[in-house]
């Protein structure tokens, strides 16, 4: 699998584009970082990437797990972000909302919107 390696000077615009691409290629993507300011470029690319391939039917999972690794000699704590695709609903789903407290009839549901896609 392709490890895109993101700092805290790292562009969440062209780590998203790289993230897309390896995604749309090869179905996932680990992400590693180091520090706080790297796992934040790395989360807005991630925002960004699923606005990239949601066109295309694809929503993007983020599965962050810790990873021992050397740098220069020394141990550091990484974080790595397994992003992987998944199929995004193809339609809205309603979920009933109502109870008696609300003060709204049986029948009335709120739109929710699942996976990735805008709340209505």
């Amino acid at each position: 699998m392709e490890v895109l390696k993101v700092s805290s000077k790292s562009n969440p615009n062209s780590v998203a584009g790289a993230m897309a691409g390896v995604v749309r290629q090869s179905g996932a993507v680990e992400v590693q970082v180091v520090g706080a300011g790297a796992l934040n470029q790395a989360i807005k690319a991630v925002a960004i990437a699923r606005g990239y391939v949601a066109p295309s039917g694809i929503d993007l999972l983020c599965v962050p797990t810790f990873a021992d690794i050397e740098i220069e000699g020394q141990s550091r704590t990484a974080i790595r972000l397994l992003v992987e695709c998944r199929a995004m609903a193809p339609n809205p789903v309603t979920v009933p909302t109502s109870t008696p407290q609300n003060g709204r009839q049986d029948d009335e549901v709120e739109p929710v919107i699942v996976l990735g896609q805008e709340r209505r």
